[in-house]
């Protein structure tokens, strides 16, 4: 019986070692196909229970040939140095979170100045995230308080395409800033549900989040998305005081292809003013992007743009141009925030960058912040480690342009 027991309990580790390393090599690896994707997304974002799990396989390799008197070195050696890489690639976004958090507190402060946190009222202060990170949430999760939600609301009906809108409001009833949201899924995929958990949440901090509805491609080629985005917020124009908006005080944000509408919209003459724009991981140059596809290419890059645009920068470019919110820069757009995924190999964090550049070089406002770790989508781990630290920013960021004393 006992050597049963020690040959399962060996079997048990190997099993335990395998499947640390394998998570934890796309700590560092980005996914080559689009169905490796959840590894590489999620990886990083549970990288601190990868490292425990790596941990305490590690000590018990070491115990169990420990107790047999090391008679195997050679096995000993190898599944040792196995077990110490997985540990070291669990370990690396720890190791990089202190020097990544002082990174985007300098960068917001540089742009929204040192002390822009006393403009904001200390109720506020005191329901956002207290730590950039809460190691222990990422197992018990974010909690989000109730808040009230309209679905589905009809908003337009473009060639016989539905469009709603679900709308999210706090528990109390008056008028509240607002933001307009806009999901991802490049292009072809999505709805106004796509974000729940975090349009819930940033309805409990005592926003109006209206998350609106697009057409999708290949069926429908741009501009026809920036349309829609552009009669929904017309409808939010004409609705704000039934749904207890501030129209005074709105920021819009989108992800990923969401993000590119949402660009475009606030930067070219919104039917009402925007005071913010947020970007997660929102292509920039579309020319670029298509002739300079990212290495790996896990989503076809080039296809998504055709089926986007209609064509390639050479059959269509004056739409390549048009749907590029680098192109859109000027003075005086509203001030922005720009979180890229240094691993993310479907927008890559140089577009993000060198749209903050062109920003600041035409004197608008910007925060530029990069997670080195993080790839496409890391938000859809809620309560990962990209989320927590972009959450703490983001909330302190839209609570600086739309709810401060001096805004």
């Amino acid at each position: 019986m006992k050597k049963v027991l020690a040959i399962g309990g060996i079997w048990l580790i190997g099993l335990l070692l395998l499947v640390g390393l394998f998570l934890s090599i796309w700590i560092i690896l980005p996914a080559p196909i689009f169905s490796l994707l959840p590894f590489s997304v999620g990886a990083p974002e549970i990288s601190p229970g990868l490292l425990i799990l790596n941990g305490l396989v590690t000590v018990a390799i070491a115990i169990g040939f420990w107790l047999r008197g090391f008679r195997y070195p050679k096995l000993f050696c190898g599944t040792l140095c196995l077990s110490g890489l997985a540990l070291v690639l669990s370990a690396s976004p720890l190791l990089q979170f202190s020097a990544v958090q002082q990174q985007a507190q300098a960068a917001i402060a540089t742009s929204l100045g040192r002390d822009y946190l006393q403009a904001i009222p200390p109720a506020l202060t005191a329901k956002m995230r207290p730590q950039p990170l809460v190691i222990a949430d990422i197992w018990s999760g974010i909690s989000i308080p109730n808040v009230r939600v309209d679905r589905a609301i009809p908003v337009a009906n473009p060639d016989g395409i539905q469009l709603s809108m679900n709308i999210y409001r706090p528990l109390s009833v008056g008028k509240h800033p607002a933001i307009v949201s806009i999901y991802g899924g490049a292009w072809q995929r999505g709805t106004p549900d796509s974000d729940d958990t975090f349009n819930r949440y940033m309805a409990a901090q005592g926003y109006v989040v209206w998350a609106i509805d697009y057409r999708h491609a290949p069926t429908y080629h741009f501009p026809a998305q920036l349309e829609d985005v552009r009669s929904a917020l017309m409808y939010v124009k004409q609705q704000a005081g039934e749904y207890e908006t501030n129209l005074d005080r709105v920021a819009i944000i989108g992800r990923s292809a969401g993000s590119q509408l949402a660009m475009l919209a606030a930067y070219q003459d919104p039917p009402f003013p925007l005071r913010a724009v947020i970007d997660y991981y929102g292509p920039v140059n579309l020319t670029a992007g298509y002739e300079n596809i990212p290495t790996p290419d896990p989503i076809e890059s080039r296809a998504t743009l055709r089926s986007f645009l209609g064509g390639t920068p050479q059959t269509v470019p004056a739409l390549y141009r048009q749907a590029s919110p680098i192109n859109t820069v000027k003075p005086g757009l509203p001030v922005s925030l720009l979180i890229y995924g240094g691993k993310d190999r479907i927008v890559e964090a140089k577009y993000g960058r060198n749209l903050a550049q062109q920003l600041r070089s035409q004197g608008n406002r910007v925060v530029f912040i990069e997670l080195p770790w993080a790839d496409h989508a890391f938000d859809a781990v809620f309560s990962g480690m990209s989320n927590q630290l972009a959450l703490y920013y983001t909330e302190r960021f839209l609570a600086w342009a739309l709810i401060s004393v001096d805004s």
